[in-house]
C-alpha cells in the first residue's frame, strides 16, 4: 500500500541544534574555512534549487530529461522486471516519473530526502501518476547507513537511483566511498543508475553556477540565512558574495562564499573572524569524461555494464553492476 504523504513524519531530517552547531564551528576554525553542502537543503534552499533548474544557463535538468525521454525504454528494459527503484535525494522526483513509465511490474519506489516537504510532495504527486505502485518514503540522509523498508513482495533485484549528477558534489575519495556504500546497499543482484556531468566547455559550466538572474547566488547565501535562523548567528548576507569557478585541473566547480569586508560572526559562543575576500568553500561540482568515471566505479568494486547519453553528449546515466 501507498503511505500517504500526509502520514510522514518530520523526524531527524535535519541533525539537532547541538551537531549542527558543532559541525560550522568546526569548519569555520578550519584553514580555509569550510562548510558541507547538505547545508543548502533546508525548505528555503529545495525551493531555490528548484527554481536553478529552470535557469537558461542550467543545462543539465534539460540534457537528463532530455536523456530520458530518449533512452528510458532501453533503461527499462536493461534493469528487467521486478525492480525495487531506491532513489537517492529524490527532491521532487519530476524526472522519476519518465523512468518508472519504462519499467515492468516494479516492485515498489522507495525515495529517500532529507528535505520533508519536497518528500511529501512528491509521493503526493507519484501516487497520482502511478496509483498502484506501492511507495515506501524514507525521511533521511542517503549518505548515512540506511535501513530499507521490508518491500511489499520479492524484488528480482534492487536498483538504486541516483539521478541529477548529485555525485558530483563529493570529492574522489568520497564518492568513492559513497559507492562502496551503495554497492553494499543494492545487494549482490542490484545495480546502481546514476546521472555524471560530463566534462565540457569552461563557459558552459561556469555560466551554469553563475546565472543572470541570481538565482544561484541566493541559494549559496541561503545557507548563512539558514544558519541565522536555527543557530543563532549573525551573519550579515549583503557582507558575502557568492563565486562559483571552474578548476580545469581537479575537473570540478567550486563553490565558495566570500567575505566583503573584514568581520567576525557570532556561532554559538564562539566567533569567527572573516578577512577581506577570504572564500570559504562550500560545495564542489565534480565533472567527469567517460573514462574518469569508469575508474571511479572500479575504485568502488563497480563496473559499468550500460550508459547512455543526450543528443548533445553533455550529460550520461550509467548503470553499474558488482565487477
Amino acid at each position: 500500500m501507498n503511505l500517504p504523504a500526509s502520514a510522514l513524519r518530520d523526524d531527524d531530517r535535519r541533525p539537532p541544534a547541538d551537531e549542527l552547531l558543532e559541525t560550522v564551528q568546526r569548519g569555520l576554525r578550519a584553514r580555509p574555512k569550510r562548510l558541507p553542502s547538505w547545508l543548502f537543503y533546508d525548505e528555503r534552499g529545495s525551493e531555490l534549487f528548484e527554481r536553478i533548474c529552470e535557469q537558461p544557463e542550467y543545462y543539465l535538468t534539460r540534457c537528463e530529461i532530455a536523456l530520458l525521454r530518449e533512452h528510458a525504454p532501453a533503461i527499462g528494459a536493461a534493469l528487467g522486471p521486478d525492480v525495487r527503484l531506491v532513489e537517492y535525494g529524490s527532491g521532487h522526483a519530476h524526472k522519476t516519473r519518465l523512468l518508472l513509465e519504462h519499467l515492468e511490474r516494479p516492485v515498489a519506489w522507495v525515495p529517500v530526502e532529507i528535505s520533508a516537504e519536497p518528500l511529501r510532495l512528491s509521493v503526493r504527486r507519484m501516487a497520482e501518476c502511478f496509483p498502484h505502485l506501492p511507495m515506501q518514503p524514507l525521511g533521511a540522509d542517503f549518505t548515512r547507513p540506511l535501513r530499507l523498508p521490508v518491500p511489499p513482495r520479492a524484488p528480482r533485484r534492487t536498483v538504486l537511483y541516483f539521478p541529477g549528477s548529485t555525485i558530483g558534489n563529493f570529492d574522489h575519495a568520497e564518492a568513492a566511498a559513497l559507492l562502496r556504500k551503495m554497492r553494499a546497499e543494492m545487494g549482490e543482484a542490484g545495480g546502481l543508475l546514476i546521472g555524471v556531468d560530463l566534462k565540457k566547455d569552461n563557459a558552459i559550466l561556469e555560466a551554469a553556477y553563475n546565472d543572470r538572474a541570481g538565482v544561484t547566488a541566493e541559494f549559496t547565501l541561503n545557507m548563512l540565512a539558514r544558519l541565522n535562523r536555527e543557530l543563532g548567528c549573525d551573519f550579515d548576507l549583503a557582507a558575502f558574495r557568492h563565486r562559483a569557478r571552474y578548476n580545469a585541473m581537479a575537473g570540478r566547480i567550486e563553490t565558495h562564499i566570500v567575505s566583503t569586508r573584514e568581520q567576525r560572526v557570532r556561532v554559538g559562543r564562539q566567533r569567527a573572524a572573516f578577512g577581506a575576500g577570504e572564500a570559504m568553500l562550500v560545495e564542489y561540482s565534480c565533472k567527469y569524461s567517460v573514462e574518469d568515471f569508469a575508474a571511479l566505479a572500479t575504485r568502488a568494486g563497480l563496473r559499468v555494464e550500460r550508459s547512455w547519453f543526450d543528443p548533445q553528449r553533455m550529460f550520461g546515466v550509467h548503470y553499474l553492476v558488482r565487477a
